[in-house]
């Protein structure tokens, strides 16, 4: 089980864009497979090196990427996803410009939701026993926003259970995309 980290609310307008931008969520989704380096980022997403190393400096400045420094060689800078417990403003305290941004992260995130889901629909066949291990649940729960708060901290909480501290995933032992989405009826 890995250790769960503090709750980090982030209000910075900048860090929440950083997050938005899509370059920079496609450089996350590759970092979270391991360390990688400009280069080797820039021809998995067919754009330059230098547009790269840019987009990792500002995520570093808010400290969601970092240096790998026992990687590096020479003048070749390694970098590595940052985990943590992100967590936004409720909505009743976002400015405009957060709602914008977090409008746009959500966008992003549910776009890449639908590709992973397509490329592992197209690929099942060739999945071994991993073609049975997709999971889907649908449910319809009445709960104030107390429990909704409640039942998203048990969720937080079931994930870093389930989390193995860096070094110790088993070899069997897979990435496994998992997200909640709880979303209120507007009645």
């Amino acid at each position: 089980m890995a250790e769960q980290p503090p709750a980090q609310e982030i209000t910075d307008v900048e860090a929440l864009r950083v997050l938005a931008h899509p370059m920079r969520q496609k450089i996350e989704q590759c970092l979270r497979k391991g360390p990688g380096n400009s280069a080797a980022l820039a021809r998995q997403l067919g754009e330059s090196t230098g547009l790269v190393s840019y987009h990792l400096r500002q995520m570093a400045k808010h400290g969601f990427v970092e240096e790998v420094p026992e990687l590096a060689k020479g003048r070749e800078r390694w970098w590595r996803a940052v985990p943590g417990d992100r967590r936004f403003p409720p909505y009743s305290r976002q400015t405009p410009e957060m709602r914008e941004a977090l409008t746009e992260m959500h966008r992003l995130n549910l776009a890449e939701l639908v590709a992973e889901a397509s490329r592992f629909e197209d690929a099942r066949g060739t999945l071994g026993p991993w073609a049975d291990a997709a999971l889907f649940s649908r449910a319809t729960l009445r709960l104030t926003p107390a429990q909704l708060r409640a039942f998203f901290e048990e969720y937080i909480a079931l994930v870093y259970r389930y989390s193995a501290p860096e070094g110790e995933v088993a070899p069997d032992a897979r990435a496994v995309l998992v997200r909640l989405l709880g979303i209120p009826e507007s009645n």
